[in-house]
């Protein structure tokens, strides 16, 4: 059997899933494990999968894949763009889009695993597979944990992963140490008193003092924490009210922190709590703020010495240069609790999925922010080839330089 993966990737980038609602795409890795004569556990994590590939004696080497997908709407124009809505969490009914290429991850794995099988003579060692729900709720691979796949699988010796990003098509971006930042989820519920529109002097408005706390957050960073420091807050959305003469009850603001280590995250967490309280107390409010965690992820550190060793197998793979420091990314991600709770190294690199070309022109006009979408945009549309052969290629330089 060959998989076509440029069909599959297809496939998969017009069925998108959001996150825990992934039964269509392991169902599709289902029929392909099941091609592949390969045996797997299904529903881990709820939506979860995990198969095995063994070659005699040796290590055991994980390799991981997301497959959740995102409430964006597609504007690509491609002609295999997804249309496809679903409901969120909240019971919205929202358009659904791979805008982070985790569809391209799950095409990249299949093929990896494919060529590991065909070339088992060639390996020893155990491969294990994971493809995981739910990283964009940052919670997949706790479930995953949580439903005793660190303990229905072999255990790794260590865990290996790869994100597609806005690099050129062909290149391949890790640095040893923090390669994604650690990241909170907060939802801020501002309790005001609600009333008549035309009698705001009765009321304790939860609009404006959400506006308030908005503004004042935007001066955590800039003016409290160390400009040779790395931290964001973004608050991601605001909900108050249902009608243009009503003074709500409440406003609730969902915000997003990122921070490189966790002395950065004490830190961040306490100046935004404390801008928070006090800005309710400002604008006179009878209850204090309910500030919910919603996630914690933890910053993805690549193992320097596996990293290194990494990073000279792609150099003699691909060719020297192909492999390039893209620095830290603020983004965050759920695949090192793999790795800390197994208590073993990680590598996690990224690599590119753009038109050379395309990316060298915005380059040398200096419009990459403006001109090159980032993940998580309406716009966001990787190249096909070579994207799909770097993504397989890596998994298997990766997989075949820990085993024996």
């Amino acid at each position: 059997m060959s998989i076509d993966l440029e069909a599959l990737y297809i496939d998969l980038h017009r069925h998108p899933e959001l996150s825990f609602q992934e039964t269509r795409t392991a169902g599709v890795i289902a029929r392909e494990l099941t091609a592949l004569g390969l045996e797997f556990v299904e529903g881990l994590g709820r939506t979860g999968i995990a198969t095995v590939i063994r070659s005699g004696d040796g290590p055991v080497v994980w390799l991981r894949a997301d497959m959740d997908a995102l409430p964006v709407e597609e504007l690509t124009g491609l002609p295999y763009a997804s249309t496809v809505h679903g409901v969120d969490p909240a019971g919205h009914d929202v358009p659904v889009m791979h805008a982070c290429g985790h569809d391209m991850h799950v095409t990249a794995l299949l093929g990896a695993l494919e060529r590991l099988q065909e070339t088992q003579g060639e390996w020893s060692g155990t491969v294990v597979a994971v493809f995981q729900p739910a990283e964009e709720h940052g919670a997949g691979s706790q479930a995953m944990i949580a439903d005793g796949v660190l303990d229905r699988f072999p255990r790794p010796d260590i865990v290996l992963g790869q994100h597609l990003t806005p690099l050129p098509a062909g290149t391949i971006g890790v640095r040893p140490g923090t390669q994604m930042a650690a990241s909170d989820g907060l939802t801020v519920t501002l309790l005001g008193r609600g009333g008549h529109g035309s009698r705001p002097h009765s009321t304790i408005d939860p609009v404006v003092m959400a506006a308030a706390t908005v503004m004042r957050l935007q001066t955590v960073v800039s003016r409290e924490v160390d400009p040779r420091g790395v931290a964001v807050v973004t608050v991601g959305s605001i909900h108050a009210g249902l009608k243009n003469n009503i003074i709500p009850a409440e406003a609730k603001l969902e915000l997003s922190l990122r921070y490189p280590d966790d002395d950065a995250r004490a830190d961040v967490m306490t100046r935004v709590e404390r801008v928070i309280r006090a800005e309710a107390a400002a604008s006179g409010a009878e209850r204090e703020p309910v500030i919910q965690i919603d996630h914690t992820l933890p910053p993805t550190i690549n193992d320097p010495a596996a990293t290194a060793r990494l990073t000279a197998a792609f150099d003699t793979a691909f060719g020297t240069g192909t492999v390039v420091d893209p620095g830290m990314f603020t983004g965050s991600e759920d695949v090192s609790w793999f790795a800390r709770e197994a208590g073993v190294p990680l590598v996690f690199w990224f690599w590119g999925g753009l038109d050379p070309q395309v990316y060298a022109d915005a380059v040398a006009r200096g419009t990459v922010n403006e001109d090159i979408p980032t993940n998580h945009s309406a716009y966001f549309a990787p190249i096909l080839h070579p994207t799909i052969e770097r993504g397989v290629d890596a998994l298997v330089v990766a997989a075949r330089e820990f085993l024996g």
